[in-house]
């Protein structure tokens, strides 16, 4: 995560002493909640308002963010490592052009 953005999340966290608040279960579960109300945003149709998706998008962001902070893991290391895990999953000569789960490529 960019070290100005976990600056800031700290800083507002601590400002507000949130932390007793932010257990690892509590974060998942916002996640959870705020990817609920990011995919409110398209449930009648693909053409959601884009202030309102950013918006909810930065809410499910931030507390991944937080969670990752609270396990002391990168965000983006962990992305990487976990694309090279799907790469060997999903072969490009068996993906491409492809939506289906890799056990039936």
């Amino acid at each position: 995560m960019d070290e100005a953005v976990r600056r800031a999340l700290r800083q507002f966290v601590d400002e507000r002493n949130w932390d007793q608040f932010h257990s690892s279960e509590n974060l998942a579960k916002s996640i959870s909640i705020e990817a609920g109300e990011l995919l409110e945003c398209f449930q009648w149709g693909p053409d959601a308002n884009r202030e309102r998706v950013s918006e909810e998008l930065a809410d499910v962001l931030t507390y991944c963010f937080l969670l990752a902070d609270k396990l002391g893991v990168d965000p983006a290391q962990i992305v990487l490592d976990k694309l090279e895990v799907t790469r060997v999953k999903y072969p490009v000569e068996l993906a491409r052009n492809r939506s289906a789960k890799y056990d039936e490529l």
